[in-house]
């Protein structure tokens, strides 16, 4: 019977579409080791603290060099979208009728540049402290802090968009930064 074999094929998956290059996925994931190992060692095991602080100085530095000259989702230009556009899209998720996008949404790409932009102020104040001329400087390590408590509420309204985007998509966000892969934008979800 032809409808079977058509229906059969509608739910056959499609090639899935490269989205996430290596580099990206493992600056992602060693990104989250790292900040984990920072903040947990903190005052407590100095030497881990600064050696996790300059790796994520130089995977940063790294990120945002491959934020320009990068694969086509990991540039800037692909996912850094106009404040309108990404209040509009945050109206339309918060409603449940985003839409989907393959590389980073208008909020994933504000968060992202967000992420950044903390995470460069843990650094750079992080390294000032470890200078003489700011040495228990008072102010610098309260930013130091401020940056930090900032980025882990950061970190958590980007767990929650991943996991709203995810069901909203019906598709395995997390996954695809593991394996790079997504669905094409006209596949349907399952």
């Amino acid at each position: 019977m032809p409808g079977r074999e058509t229906k059969a094929a509608e739910r056959l998956p499609t090639r899935a579409v490269r989205v996430w290059d290596p580099f990206v996925r493992i600056s992602h994931w060693s990104m989250v080791a790292l900040l984990l190992i920072s903040y947990l060692t903190g005052d407590e095991w100095r030497a881990a603290h600064l050696f996790s602080g300059y790796v994520i100085m130089a995977l940063l530095l790294a990120r945002v060099v491959w934020g320009f000259f990068g694969s086509r989702h990991a540039r800037f230009s692909d996912f850094a979208y106009p404040p309108r556009a990404t209040l509009g899209f945050l109206v339309d998720a918060l409603r449940g009728r985003a839409r989907r996008y393959l590389g980073h949404n208008p909020a994933g790409g504000a968060m992202i540049l967000a992420l950044l932009f903390m995470i460069a102020g843990i650094a750079t104040t992080g390294y000032m402290m470890t200078t003489d001329a700011y040495w228990g400087v008072e102010w610098v390590e309260i930013a130091h802090e401020t940056f930090v408590n900032v980025t882990l509420g950061l970190v958590c309204l980007h767990v929650a968009g991943v996991v709203l985007a995810s069901i909203e998509h019906r598709e395995n966000l997390v996954g695809s930064m593991v394996t790079g892969s997504k669905r094409p934008l006209e596949e349907p979800p399952e």
